[in-house]
């Protein structure tokens, strides 16, 4: 049942709900209930990507991708190994010339292998022998004729010298009968002039040697020549044109020659010299016979023993030969 409005009041209008209408101060608040269409209400729209990441971090963002960089390259640089220095320094005297650390040679120096045991290769009991030296070599003055057939194919000249650090004692405390020796063996027919292909002659250091021989401490020896053989051993260095002799052999000698210096001297200057002039190592052909100036025989003078020496990388086969000691290339 409807009621009819009370005496003096009329009805609200109802435009006076419409949003934007006006109205008297006792009419309540009340929310549109219809929405205005003009005025739909707007979601912000998303962002997406770097958009997106730039808006939630700002510049810092930039900063991630430059310290990634960063960060791997200090890791770079950490693990990366080092190149080794290499001596490249003169000496003020013209008889002097420093050792270089370059690679080392291939006249003795065979794969890396593990516990050999090859009871001719240790070097023998003996004397004291000088261990480190300095570095430099100074040339022995003195010069000589030349040697061997005037029609040689190969004329080589060369110089003879000692490290700074060996000690006198080690060469008889004379260093120009040091020089005669090598001059001696150089010099001796059944030595490399013997076999009429090389003709030599000793010379100053300032007539540019072909070679030098010189006599070397141990822990220089093992710079020049290499540690893979786990023997002492001397051995040829063409990066610095040096025939190196390890002082320690020069002492000592070695197993094969016994009580024999002399002989053993006489043979690693030849076999030494051999590789300054060309020659590779030779094995044992013949069992009983005198062995090539060219086989190790500091090692031995047994195929076998050389072979495991050198891992089969050599020309040296495992095939029981065994040879008598032989110090000349054309006894």
């Amino acid at each position: 049942m409807n009621r009819a409005p009370e005496r003096g009041r009329t009805a609200p209008p109802a435009d006076r709900y419409r949003r934007g209408e006006r109205r008297t101060s006792a009419e309540p608040l009340a929310a549109a209930w219809e929405p205005d269409g003009t005025q739909a209400l707007r979601r912000p729209r998303k962002r997406r990507g770097v958009k997106k990441l730039v808006a939630n971090y700002g510049w810092r963002i930039y900063a991630i991708p430059v310290l990634l960089v960063l960060t791997a390259l200090v890791v770079l640089d950490t693990v990366q190994p080092k190149a080794p220095a290499t001596g490249d320094g003169g000496s003020t005297n013209a008889a002097e010339t420093p050792v270089t650390t370059q690679e080392p040679p291939a006249s003795e120096l065979p794969a890396k292998k593990p516990d050999l045991k090859i009871p001719t290769a240790e070097l023998p009991a003996g004397p004291d022998f000088s261990q480190d030296g300095v570095g430099t070599f100074k040339v022995i003055a003195g010069g000589g004729p030349r040697v061997g057939e005037a029609n040689a194919p190969k004329f080589r000249k060369y110089a003879i010298a000692v490290e700074d650090g060996v000690k006198p004692a080690d060469f008889n405390d004379d260093p120009a009968a040091f020089a005669r020796t090598i001059d001696g063996i150089l010099s001796d027919p059944r030595s490399w002039i013997g076999t009429k292909q090389v003709a030599l002659q000793r010379v100053e250091a300032n007539q540019n040697p072909d070679f030098v021989v010189a006599l070397t401490t141990t822990k220089t020896t093992h710079t020049l020549c290499g540690k893979e053989i786990p023997f002492e051993t001397s051995c040829w260095n063409p990066s610095t044109k040096r025939v190196i002799i390890n002082v320690a052999r020069w002492v000592r000698g070695a197993m094969v020659y016994g009580p024999d210096l002399a002989g053993y001297r006489t043979y690693v200057i030849n076999h030494e010299v051999g590789h300054a002039l060309g020659s590779g190592h030779a094995a044992c052909a013949e069992n009983g016979a005198p062995a090539p100036v060219m086989m190790q025989q500091t090692f031995g003078v047994s195929n076998d023993f050389v072979s495991q020496l050198n891992a089969g990388q050599d020309v040296v086969p495992a095939n029981g030969k065994v040879c008598t000691p032989n110090a000349f290339p054309a006894g």
